[in-house]
């Protein structure tokens, strides 16, 4: 994506919660991070930093919204903008995630 001349340098701070099997990507440092990243970064430049597999990622929520799903897995292109809380959770128990059937 490009941003323009005026974007270079700028930084978009963003709140990252760890849910599930995705905290102990947080290595027992709390299961919340602030965070900043170049202006044009996405969801898939945050999961690279914390070292997270999209396929390990069940649901992500941004501001509280259900962004998870595209059509080919994890909606990792999302652009995240300046105050976004990104929320990130494995598979949830007695979920369809863990191959539960869900009722």
């Amino acid at each position: 994506m490009n941003f323009g001349h005026n974007a270079r340098g700028v930084q978009v701070n963003v709140e990252v919660r760890f849910f599930n099997s995705i905290a102990r990507f947080r290595n027992g440092e709390g299961l919340f991070d602030r965070t900043s990243f170049p202006a044009g970064s996405a969801i898939a430049d945050l999961l690279k930093q914390y070292g997270i597999p999209a396929d390990d990622v069940f649901l992500i929520f941004v501001n509280g919204r259900d962004i998870t799903r595209e059509l080919n897995g994890v909606r990792t292109g999302y652009v995240l903008e300046d105050g976004d809380v990104v929320s990130l959770s494995g598979p949830v128990p007695y979920s369809w995630g863990y191959g539960a059937p869900v009722v």
